[in-house]
């Protein structure tokens, strides 16, 4: 059971509805930090550590982020109501054309490039408000809710419930734009402060808070995911971004929509922290063993390379390192990344076709694109 305890107050608002006025960060009283607590947080922050100490092992950690950031951006996006899958992504990142593609795969797009440009951005800027807005604004740019002032607090009200419902039918109003300043101020503060609890518990409780906040008219959810990688990254939890959280979070979304509204109602954030922890674990337990498959994949297609590629097995190395990093490509591709002319290219993806390393997926005899199959379905694609 949680602690009784008051995280806000819900005040009639002029038009006769109730909105949620959060109190300040940390919660009173103090998080309690039972024996099933600490049982999680030591599982979570070992997990963590397995799992950073896997990525380091990686020849080259940067190319493999490539994936881990992708997966994140699609499973964070489906939470939302976006069909688009990581094979869609990738395909359309490839400027392979396909009008079978969902429209939203460019939503899922814009998540990886506001994911990168929030981690650019954390090197010479603190998490605050400011890189929150401007993380939105890339979020948000020239797809659905574009409408809805990307890359700005709103100042109007939000709500969450069923589609369709009104402000009075609302399961959880936010607090109006005109308590901004205090909480969004007292948010920030929360974000900065140097306090006794253990990162995991602060990222856990930062992220309810601004699921509370829902600052924006649109893509609060997604924004408060980023949260997560960016302040895992900023604590030096983690070295890369390779946490791909909602997967969890999907996976069990009714429970994570009832946790954090438990937060407001009754205050019982050792519930939310308890499974925030658990999907911490799972999901970095998960993530150690995608980066050992990794491994021993390119360990065993190096071999596969060398002892049949012949005089193309340099070329054919150097095609195995671009393809962890671009696994949708062409013969085009090819060439201009290996230097080489179309005919060379051409021979040395038949060869890749031969040892099953990867796939024509067109079926066309012409513009062909091929799949790094074996490395996709590690996760999951």
């Amino acid at each position: 059971m949680g602690i009784s305890r008051v995280t806000g107050t819900y005040v009639k608002q002029p038009a006769g509805y109730r909105a949620f006025i959060p109190r300040p960060l940390p919660p009173h009283p103090e998080i309690r930090m039972d024996a099933e607590m600490q049982t999680l947080l030591s599982g979570a922050d070992r997990a963590l550590g397995r799992l950073d100490g896997s990525i380091q092992t990686l020849p080259n950690p940067d190319l493999f982020v490539f994936m881990y950031v992708r997966k994140e951006a699609v499973l964070s996006s489906q939470i939302e109501g976006t069909e688009a899958s990581l094979n869609d992504l990738l395909a359309a990142e490839a400027k392979m054309f396909d009008h079978r593609h969902p429209n939203d795969v460019h939503e899922v797009i814009n998540y990886v490039d506001a994911f990168k440009y929030g981690l650019d951005r954390l090197q010479d800027l603190p998490l605050s408000l400011r890189l929150i807005r401007e993380i939105h604004e890339k979020l948000m740019s020239g797809v659905r809710g574009h409408n809805l002032t990307p890359g700005e607090f709103r100042v109007s009200q939000n709500w969450i419930g069923p589609s369709g419902c009104t402000l009075n039918q609302a399961l959880f109003v936010p607090p109006p734009h005109t308590h901004f300043q205090q909480v969004l101020g007292d948010f920030e503060k929360f974000l900065h402060a140097e306090t006794a609890l253990p990162p995991l518990i602060k990222i856990g409780l930062a992220h309810a808070q601004f699921e509370t906040i829902h600052p924006f008219l649109d893509g609060n959810g997604r924004v408060g995911r980023l949260l997560i990688t960016f302040l895992l990254c900023k604590e030096n939890i983690l070295l890369k971004p390779v946490l791909y959280l909602s997967y969890f979070l999907r996976r069990n979304r009714q429970a994570y929509y009832e946790l954090l509204q438990a937060t407001r109602d009754k205050g019982d954030y050792e519930a939310w922290l308890k499974f925030f922890l658990r999907g911490v674990d799972e999901v970095s337990v998960e993530a150690t063993n995608t980066a050992r498959a990794i491994v021993e994949l390119r360990e065993a297609h190096r071999l596969l390379i060398a002892d049949k590629f012949g005089m193309a097995a340099r070329n054919g190395v150097r095609l195995l390192e671009y393809l962890f990093q671009s696994p949708y490509l062409s013969v085009n591709d090819v060439a201009k990344h290996l230097g080489v002319t179309f005919v060379a290219a051409n021979k040395i993806v038949k060869r890749l076709v031969e040892a099953e390393m990867v796939r024509e997926i067109t079926g066309q005899a012409r513009n062909r694109q091929f799949m790094y199959e074996p490395y996709l379905r590690l996760f999951g694609a």
